[in-house]
Order: C-alpha cells, then structure tokens, then sequence
C-alpha cells in the first residue's frame, strides 16, 4: 500500500507538472554528514568469513529483502549497512565457529528507495517517432554529491519533446512533498550552471512533455 500511495503521488504531480511553472529549486539542501550508503533490494554482496572460504560467498539481495548463506538462512540485508550486516552475520555464525569475522563489501549499487533518485517523464527517447510509451521511469542509486547534471548524464538521452525548463524536483522537506522547477534546457543549452543544483537521496525528477 505504502508503494502504490506514492506513486500516486508521483501521478498527481505529473498532472501539476502539466499545468504550469513551479517555484524554482533554492540550491541550498545538504546531505547530512553522516550519510551512509545502506544496502537494498538488487544490491550485489560480497561476503568473506575469514579463514572459513566454505563459508564465504557472493551474490544479490533478493527483492524480499534477504540472503541466504552456508549456516545463515534467510537472513535481513536490506535497510543495513555494510557493516551493520557484516556484525549481524557474526551473532549467528558465533553459534556454530568461534569468534567469526565477516566483511562484507557492496559490488552493485540500487539501494533503498529512500537513497535513490527516480526520473519519470520525457527520457530514453520517449514521446518520439520510435512509437515508445509516453512516459519512462527510472532510478539510480543516490552518490555523494550527485548534481542534475549528473542525473541528466546517466539518464543519457532526454526525449525529443521534453520541455526541460518546465522540469521539476519532488522533494520531501519537513514531512511534506514539495515540487520545485529546475531548468535543464538552460543547464545543457546555454551551459547555465547556476542551473545545476544538488541532488538529494529520495528525489523525483519529473520531465513533462512540452506544450504545442
């Protein structure tokens, strides 16, 4: 229920998107300083015990949440950091080997949705002449840092008839979404970099189709 409410969410906004100007994007969030990557869904692991190579194993969080190792079944990985399950593996191998020691090291990066940005709108080409759906969707996981162009960068491709100065930003502040503008047109052609604000982990980037 909790996913289906937000992307309806994402829907409504879209409708606003498709009704006029948003108050511009003030570039002055921060990530917090103590912000740590946490591993979810899709995330690629690898797990070392060390002296117990029997023990030791690579492979991906199932979409549950969960993975599963010689001696540890069904175990919790989404929502923990590296090193919050590195210590969680160690309480339940401590029942079967002494004093185990685990690292455990993210190989492939999706995150959990809170540390993602999701883009939905004109992108990969939509809205085109190769007869594609109106609207694509993706996400990439939150990096330190991470800018709209570098958003725009990894999206790769934005579709013929985006309207990227009408694009916004759906931003949870203080407990309460806010969609605010961001201008990609001036950031890509006119090279406006005063354009270029910060990202943050759990933001919605929504470009609209352009108006003719």
């Amino acid at each position: 229920m909790v996913i289906i409410w937000q992307y309806l969410i994402i829907l409504s906004f879209l409708g606003l998107s498709a009704c006029g100007y948003h108050p511009l994007l003030i570039d002055d969030a921060e990530v917090p300083s103590n912000y740590t990557y946490v591993i979810g869904p899709g995330d690629g692991i690898n797990i070392t015990v060390w002296g117990h190579p029997d023990l030791s194993g690579a492979g991906t969080v199932r979409p549950d949440g969960k993975i599963t190792l010689p001696l540890v079944e069904d175990i919790l990985a989404s929502g923990k950091t590296s090193f919050e399950l590195a210590r969680l593996i160690e309480h339940v191998l401590d029942q079967f080997i002494r004093d185990p020691s685990v690292v455990v090291i993210v190989t492939g990066f999706q995150g959990i949705e809170q540390q993602q940005i999701r883009i939905i709108g004109q992108i990969g080409g939509s809205g085109g002449d190769s007869g594609s759906s109106r609207y694509s969707g993706m996400s990439l996981p939150y990096q330190r840092g991470m800018t709209l162009l570098d958003i725009i960068i990894r999206i790769g491709q934005i579709g013929e008839f985006a309207d990227g100065n009408r694009a916004s930003i759906i931003r949870r502040v203080n407990g309460q979404y806010q969609q605010l503008g961001v201008k990609i047109d001036d950031l890509i052609e006119d090279g406006n970099m005063d354009a270029n604000v910060n990202m943050l982990p759990g933001d919605i980037l929504v470009i609209p189709e352009a108006f003719f």
